[in-house]
């Protein structure tokens, strides 16, 4: 059973059972696109406890606002079935700006009219195939339109992150925005400093993923809410030239990065790409406003400090060269080098000679095993620290370098530093 049959299954149940009830929001949405759902979600006339009351296995999943998780049979996966199913309801004041203080279980009519843009305030009965339109979203699917549901700065007051939403949907469906839904994003646009770092970075993730980014990122600068996220960000035409570069491939990178013949980047690698260079202090000013994982951290420090790293690479010893190149990100690295010197006009010869390496070159000689390991040189009676540690490092690059070629001549070298240091 796929996911859509089971949560065609809920709904038919539920019909059965003499409730209302029809597939919500984007999956209504996407299917009139023609475009795959990620998920379905389900509205109905029936209670929270009404739900629960025909289906074995149910999570209260924001029962409070109406809403029940129920649980379907394992997918071909492995992984439980489910699907959100909702009380139709309007809603009451927003006063933290993202959740209502109170609902009002309602009707399908009420329902759509507090959802936040028209195209998704669409209901369809998969049973029957027929969709219920009670705010204009077919008529602006059919004309690429992206509208608000009623009073634009209402919506926007009640959940300032639409107005990043507003930036998304409309790069990711390629539409026209509204015109009163423009001038209400531009003027509210301040305002989203109040949402969450958390919901702006989950937002921002999906922007610079998308293959629509480089509309995304105009987006971000025509409605002005740059300053208030990324307002490391300051020239929205090099971000969006270089992105263009970016998905234009040229890199033989696995297909994590590149797929179709065309570069997709993982987020660090694109919100690296669209700033300038950043120093350490800048980049964890950005994480840690942003709450980024220590993960995404970690390599949005990395790519930024070896941005220019590869400029002279073919000049460059193996022992500087090779551990860049062995790191996990090294393709997005090489990816990033191309970006930047295409974007500035230059030669890139530096991520060409990388790339080739990175072709030919197997992950064990470009991280082979130590000959020497701190082990060894306690086992040689020395003892950990400053000194021990460039010894550790001596060796490796001479390693690297090929000037050492088995661990017993880089035992005696490691002998002769030891030697030498304490004289």
């Amino acid at each position: 059973m796929t996911e859509r049959e089971f949560a065609t299954d809920v709904v038919a149940r539920l019909q059965i059972a003499g409730f209302e009830a029809l597939f919500a929001g984007g999956c209504v949405r996407d299917e009139l696109l023609g475009i795959e759902p990620a998920d379905f979600d389900i509205a109905t006339s029936a209670t929270p406890d009404q739900v629960k009351q025909h289906f074995k296995r149910c999570h209260s999943f924001g029962a409070s606002f109406g809403v029940v998780e129920v649980l379907g049979p394992r997918d071909p996966h492995g992984e439980w079935l489910k699907v959100q199913v909702a009380t139709f309801r309007s809603d009451g004041t927003y006063t933290d700006g993202r959740r209502p203080d109170t609902v009002v279980f309602s009707s399908p009519e009420e329902d759509a009219a507090r959802r936040d843009f028209t195209i998704n305030g669409l209901f369809r009965d998969p049973i029957t195939g027929k969709v219920f339109d009670y705010v204009g979203g077919e008529r602006d699917l059919r004309f690429k339109v992206l509208r608000a549901i009623g009073d634009p700065a209402k919506r926007f007051e009640e959940d300032k992150l639409r107005i990043l939403r507003a930036v998304r949907m409309t790069a990711r469906f390629e539409l026209t925005i509204d015109p009163a839904t423009l001038a209400a994003a531009k003027a509210m646009a301040p305002l989203i400093a109040a949402v969450s770092a958390e919901r702006i970075a989950e937002e921002l993730r999906k922007i610079l993923t998308n293959e629509h980014r480089v509309r995304g990122v105009r987006l971000l600068g025509e409605f002005g809410l740059l300053p208030h996220i990324l307002p490391e960000l300051m020239n929205v035409e090099r971000a969006a030239e270089i992105l263009v570069w970016l998905e234009s491939g040229g890199t033989s990178s696995p297909s994590s990065l590149v797929a179709g013949g065309r570069c997709h980047p993982a987020f660090c690698l694109a919100l690296t790409a669209i700033l300038p260079q950043l120093d350490h202090p800048q980049v964890i000013s950005l994480v840690s406003r942003l709450k980024l994982s220590n993960e995404e951290r970690d390599r949005i420090a990395w790519l930024n400090k070896h941005r220019q790293s590869l400029v002279h690479a073919s000049e460059l010893p193996r022992s500087i060269l090779y551990p860049v190149l062995a790191h996990p990100g090294s393709w997005e690295l090489v990816a990033l080098h191309l970006a930047d010197a295409r974007t500035n006009h230059l030669e890139p010869g530096g991520a060409n000679f990388c790339e080739r390496v990175l072709q030919n070159v197997s992950p064990e000689i470009l991280n082979p095993l130590p000959f020497v390991t701190g082990d060894d040189l306690v086992a040689m009676g020395m003892k950990p620290g400053r000194e021990f540690k460039r010894i550790l490092d001596t060796i490796r690059n001479l390693q690297l370098d090929g000037e050492l070629t088995t661990p017993e001549e880089a035992k005696q070298k490691a002998q002769k530093l030891s030697n030498e240091s304490a004289r």
